[in-house]
Order: structure tokens, then sequence, then C-alpha cells
């Protein structure tokens, strides 16, 4: 699935090519995503100038003269930015067609990315109960530890729940807590304020660091312009079973934690 990094490198590509342009339609090929496309939204941003593109968690937000395009890439969604209109393939589920001739096509094998528009002053209900962002000046140790002191779950669970934090995905969690030196089991309530604040410091550098180096390509994710992200080969803990520890030796570990692929080293997470 694209995590934030991704989604955030799938925004910085496209802000210059797209920011400026005007909406002459949107092409529904098929509307039966995680969420039925409204059969209106073509009408609806017609003749709409971008004015620019940001993030929320792992939404892109499309905003325009008079409304908002809310896009969830799903867990294999991809945008490619077209300077001319092509034949579609099998799951080129959505084109937004500029009045300059090009386009931005959403391919989604899955179908589980959404596309929704929403007025300017309305909070989205997709949006409306998310934590603070990970990047932003919200996401503090302070906060954090406020908000873990009656929590059970594990941390990594706790950290990966959107109400609490917005974007932090099953890798980007992994890794931060391999660097925080924190048991993904842990139970959040159980942490102390100098750890918790180490972990906050360790999500926003491993997640800066797989911005700047384009994503994780694992299986699907490929930025607007086409090329996959390379934070994989800086993966430490993620995907490596049975391999040393890049810090003790020790073999990394795996379980499944909330159905979620889990990889720790216990020698150096506790």
């Amino acid at each position: 699935m694209p995590e934030l990094p991704e989604v955030e490198t799938t925004r910085r590509g496209l802000e210059p090519l797209i920011v400026g342009k005007k909406i002459k339609k949107i092409l529904v090929r098929e509307p039966r995503l995680r969420w039925p496309v409204d059969p209106i939204i073509s009408d609806r941003m017609q003749y709409q100038s971008i004015v620019d593109i940001t993030r929320r968690g792992k939404y892109l937000l499309v905003l325009t003269t008079n409304d908002t395009l809310l896009l969830h890439l799903g867990m294999s969604g991809n945008l490619r930015y077209l300077k001319h209109s092509s034949i579609p393939s099998k799951h080129d589920h959505i084109d937004i067609l500029f009045s300059s001739g090009d386009l931005l096509r959403f391919n989604d094998p899955r179908r589980f990315g959404s596309l929704h528009s929403f007025k300017p002053s309305e909070k989205h209900w997709l949006l409306k109960n998310m934590g603070p962002e990970p990047l932003g000046p919200d996401f503090t140790g302070d906060y954090l530890w406020k908000t873990s002191r009656d929590r059970r779950v594990g941390i990594k669970q706790f950290l990966m729940n959107s109400h609490i934090v917005a974007g932090i995905g099953n890798i980007y969690a992994n890794e931060s807590l391999f660097k925080a030196g924190i048991h993904p089991t842990r139970a959040a309530k159980r942490i102390s304020f100098e750890r918790l604040t180490r972990l906050v410091k360790e999500s926003q550098q491993v997640l800066k660091d797989a911005i700047q180096e384009g994503g994780t390509t694992l299986q699907d994710f490929v930025g607007s312009d086409g090329q996959p992200g390379y934070f994989q080969q800086s993966l430490s803990v993620y995907g490596k079973e049975g391999q040393p520890c890049p810090k003790c030796d020790e073999h990394i570990k795996f379980r499944s934690i909330g159905q979620r692929a889990t990889y720790y080293c216990s020698s150096c997470q506790r």
C-alpha cells in the first residue's frame, strides 16, 4: 500500500505539473472503487482551475477554485501525468482532463482507492477524526505521552491508529520502532516519556529519509513520473526475517500483529 512518503512523493511530483491547470472534464470509466465515485463529480469540477495540491495523512487534496478533490491511492493505485491522451489500460479507471490537452490518469488494479469532492467550507468525513501529521508541529513526545497513558494496546498498533497520528503505515512503524529500540508489542501506557520522545524523533526521521528517496517500492508503488521509490534499500528490519540485525547481529524476527506483518529484533527492542 502506498504510505505517507509515497503519497508525499506523488504530491511533490505533481505540484509543478498540475497547479494552474484548468479542468476540462473528469472521465470516470470505472466508478466502483472503495466507495462509488459520485456521477456528478465531472460536472461539479468542470472549468475549475487547480490552485494547490496538498496532503492529509495518506490522502491527496487537489484544491480548485471552488471545490476540493480528495483522492486516496488505495492498496496499489498510482497517478500518472500524461502530456497526451493514450489508449487506457484495463485498470486506468479515471482521467482528469485539462484544457491544455494533458491529463492526470488514476490506475488502480485492486480498486481500493477513492475519489470524492467537497467544498472547502466542509469537513470531509474521511478526514474529520484524523490525528496530527507526523511531520507537523503537533506530533511531539508530550502529545504521544498524554494520549497513551490509558492505552493498553501495543505501541505498534497505537502508532498506526490514524486517530492518534495520521499516516504512519506498517513499513514505517516497523522501522521507527526499531530505530527507537521499542518492542512493537509493549503496551503504549508502559513506555516512558523519554522513550516516546525518541520514538517521535525517529519516526519523523524515517519518514523524511523515505520521502527523500522517493518512497518504498515493495510491489506496486511508482511515483507520478513512473519511477520507483528507493527507500527499500535502506530498510533495517522490514521484510528481513531471519537476517542479521544491523545493530547486534541477532536474527530479525517476524510475527503478525493486528493482521499486519511485524519485524523486530528481540535483543535491541524492549
